[in-house]
Formats: C-alpha cells, sequence, structure tokens
C-alpha cells in the first residue's frame, strides 16, 4: 500500500459507473492497481447502502477512504470514522417546513409519471426526487431527457432558494432524477475536512457534475483540490493513467 503521498477522491454516478449502475470488473480492478500509486477514496451523495450496490458490498475493504452523503458518513481504513445528523443540526421545525414544501411543491407538477419515495431521510440531507426514487431504470431516463429540456429540478431548487433564503440551507443538483438539500457547508467538501490531518500532499478530485449548481462544483473548485472534470468512466480512467502510470 501506498504511503500518504497522493490522495483521488472520485464521485461515484457518472465518474466511476454509469449513473445508479455497477461498477465494471475493469474499473474495479483499475482502481485497486491505482492504490498502488495512490490513497484512494469515494465521495458520493447518496447513502451507504447506494454505495455498496454499486461499488460491492466489501467497499470500505476496495478504498481507503468511503464518504456517503457527501462525508457526513466517513470510512477509513475500513472503519467507521464519523457520522453527522441533520435533524440535530436543523431542527424539527425547520425539517418539517422543507419537507411539507418540498410534497405540496410536487403534487402540483405534472409529469407523464409519477413513482414513490418522493424525499429520502438520509443522515446528513434531504434528497428530493420529483419523480420517486423508487422509479425503474426506464423511467429514470424518460425523467432526465424531459428534465433537460423542461429544467424541471431546476426550477424547483431556485422556488426553494428564493423562499429558505437565510435559513443556512444549500440546493444541489446531482445524478439523474433528484437534488439534495443540506445545511450550508454540508457539500462534498465536508470531506476535505476529515483528510485534512492525513497530511496528503496532492488531493486530486473527478467528477461528473462540476457546473455551478452541481453536486461536485464545490470540491471541484476548492483551492485544496486538484479537480478534473470527466463525462465518463472511460474518461476518468483515462485521465488517471496519463497522471499516475505514463511516467
Amino acid at each position: 500500500m501506498a504511503a500518504p503521498g497522493n490522495l483521488c477522491l472520485f464521485d461515484v454516478d457518472g465518474t466511476l459507473t454509469a449513473p445508479r449502475q455497477k461498477v465494471t470488473a475493469e474499473m474495479g480492478e483499475f482502481l485497486q492497481k491505482l492504490r498502488q500509486k495512490v490513497r484512494v477514496g469515494v465521495v458520493g451523495g447518496s447513502d451507504f447502502e447506494k454505495i455498496k450496490e454499486q461499488l460491492g458490498d466489501d467497499v470500505v475493504e476496495k478504498f481507503d477512504y468511503v464518504f456517503p452523503e457527501n462525508g457526513l458518513v466517513a470510512y477509513k481504513d475500513g472503519k467507521l470514522l464519523s457520522k453527522q445528523s441533520i435533524q440535530n443540526h436543523m431542527g424539527e421545525d425547520i425539517l418539517q417546513e422543507l419537507i411539507n414544501y418540498c410534497l405540496s411543491y410536487i403534487a402540483k407538477i405534472k409529469l407523464p409519471k409519477k413513482r414513490g419515495t418522493f424525499i429520502e431521510f438520509r443522515n446528513g440531507m434531504l434528497n428530493v426526487s420529483p419523480i420517486g426514487r423508487s422509479c425503474s431504470q426506464e423511467e429514470r431516463i424518460e425523467f432526465y431527457e424531459l428534465d433537460k429540456k423542461e429544467h424541471i429540478r431546476e426550477k424547483f431548487v431556485a422556488d426553494l432558494q428564493r423562499d429558505f433564503a437565510g435559513k443556512g440551507l444549500t440546493f444541489s443538483i446531482g445524478g439523474q432524477i433528484s437534488f439534495d438539500v443540506f445545511p450550508d457547508g454540508w457539500d462534498k467538501r465536508y470531506c476535505l475536512g476529515i483528510v485534512a490531518n492525513d497530511g496528503y500532499g496532492t488531493i486530486y478530485f473527478f467528477g461528473d457534475k462540476t457546473m455551478p449548481g452541481g453536486n461536485d462544483y464545490e470540491i471541484y473548485t476548492d483551492p485544496r483540490t486538484v479537480g478534473h472534470s470527466v463525462t465518463s468512466p472511460e474518461e476518468t480512467q483515462r485521465i488517471c493513467e496519463e497522471l499516475f502510470f505514463s511516467k
């Protein structure tokens, strides 16, 4: 195992895997090869169960760091390191106000299809999905294509930003069907505070939602990281090969 020198942090969806799909065997092997050169971590907006679905039940053994929910849940060297709680931080009043607003807003949207689990309550955030997280893969793609044309999530977030201005909340669009709501500062940069004392020379970050409003934007532009914007797992692997294996 490489001694702390440099660290590579990877987003999951669209960066290491196709959205909500399992990691390929080829990418899994490449990441283990990469661990011989640098320390490797993943930082996803999803909860731990979804990250395990995509990267394997043994994900905490395969990576030096695993940061579900932007690092609000943190694993290092195979062990749980820390866990935050959104309800303790925000309080029940503002939490219920936010949930009620989102459910009311979703009730007024007309979509080709709606399914279930419109709000998923996680440790460090609320995940809000206008179509509902229990949609099928086909329905997910259908919504994503419609959202690209009609900006359904973007308009929803703009309304929330206006109505909850000054309440200390951040709204971040990621993936294909949802957006996250969390306290200011609880974006993916949160994990950088956890690795700050581990003495890395350079921290590289790879993500696909690096535009303003995307859930990789803050960590991608943070001065503590060298950010790489990618469009697919294949591009992620190609850039890593150029950075760490071409010398």
